[in-house]
């Protein structure tokens, strides 16, 4: 079987090359998102992207960002989809929501599901030879119990999985039926994605919570892996020839206390000494919504993070590095160690505030 993925994978279409080829992507100033288009506009590909703002990513270089075709608009106005994605080669769909704040569960799944069905229309319509879909090990769902996940578990309805869960699952189902109705391409599962960004949203701001020498740690077990080796699987995947396949996407599984040791090494702070039990978890997340409702400002724990703070879920990353010959994860060590830097360099010269 292996043998049979990698000659796929090493396979790729004599039309549909690197260079050269037109590549639509949503989610584009996102933290996933910009890393792609970082990544394909190096390999010398034509980047078409979908911005919302005129605000860009501040940690991507101002040199690959000015290659870029930004297009004003929204996954949710499917006249400027349909006309964004006119004559592209291949559409990588990175626009998503992550949250799980209760204020916000509805535009998630209007923006997570819905979105995702018109990306996928439009696809179809405007005959892309690839797409890739980029979902989340959370639509992979998770139960109670000790254990590693890989591509074959099979989604349960159970009170263990996020509402940014059920939104990410039910987008795939969307990518599935494009599948089935002729688009060829890869659906790609990362878990918790690392590296320099803002800071103040989606998964930097554990870098930053690290750095204010956030004092509780929980005993759970979950993956990470560098934002640069999403970005480079992903790109990969999306010229190879493998279709109506998914991977999780995954560089090591960690313990929540042995990551924001190592964030609080990087930055030299002290790191998280207070372990949070569950029990102190179930206060700690009523107290953050009862400051919600009292000041508006988004609660730093939910009921949802909360629960996810105290699983133990590790991932199998073999079937991407089987497809993948040649394709090697960065330790996280690295990962780690590179970002602090970059986040520190920031701070110093005022581009992040706390």
């Amino acid at each position: 079987m292996n043998d049979e993925i990698n000659k796929e994978a090493s396979n790729l279409s004599s039309s549909f090359k690197e260079a050269g080829s037109t590549v639509f992507v949503t989610g584009a100033t996102g933290f996933i998102g910009s890393y792609i288009i970082k990544n394909l506009v190096e390999k010398g590909c034509s980047v078409r992207a979908l911005r919302r703002s005129n605000k860009l990513p501040f940690y991507i270089p101002d040199e690959i960002l000015r290659k870029v075709q930004w297009i004003e608009g929204d996954v949710l106005d499917i006249v400027s989809l349909h006309d964004a994605m006119e004559n592209a080669d291949a559409v990588i769909h990175a626009a998503a929501i992550v949250s799980f704040a209760k204020r916000e569960r509805h535009r998630m799944y209007h923006i997570n599901v819905e979105g995702t069905a018109n990306v996928v229309n439009a696809a179809i319509e405007n005959k892309v030879k690839r797409f890739l879909h980029v979902s989340s090990v959370a639509a992979l769902g998770r139960t109670t119990k000790t254990e590693t996940i890989n591509e074959q578990k099979k989604w349960e309805e159970n009170k263990s999985n996020t509402h940014y869960a059920i939104s990410k699952h039910h987008s795939e189902l969307q990518v599935w039926r494009g599948f089935a109705e002729g688009l060829e391409g890869v659906v790609i599962n990362p878990s918790t994605v690392l590296g320099y960004g803002d800071w103040h949203q989606s998964s930097c701001a554990i870098f930053k919570n690290a750095y204010k020498e956030f004092p509780w740690y929980t005993e759970g077990v979950n993956g990470f892996v560098g934002v640069e080796d999403v970005a480079e699987a992903a790109v990969r995947l999306l010229f190879s020839n493998i279709t109506q396949r998914k991977f999780i996407v995954n560089g090591e599984n960690w313990s929540f206390q042995q990551l924001f040791n190592t964030i609080a090494d990087g930055f030299h702070k002290k790191p998280p000494h207070k372990e949070a039990t569950k029990t102190m978890g179930e206060i700690a997340w009523r107290l953050e919504w009862l400051k919600e409702i009292v000041t508006g400002n988004k609660a730093l724990l939910t009921r949802e993070t909360a629960k996810v703070a105290h699983s133990k879920t590790s991932f199998d990353n073999s079937a991407l590095l089987n497809a993948l010959p040649g394709f090697e994860f960065t330790p996280l060590q690295t990962v780690i160690k590179n970002s602090c830097e970059k986040y520190l360099d920031a701070l110093q010269k005022g581009i992040l505030s706390l």
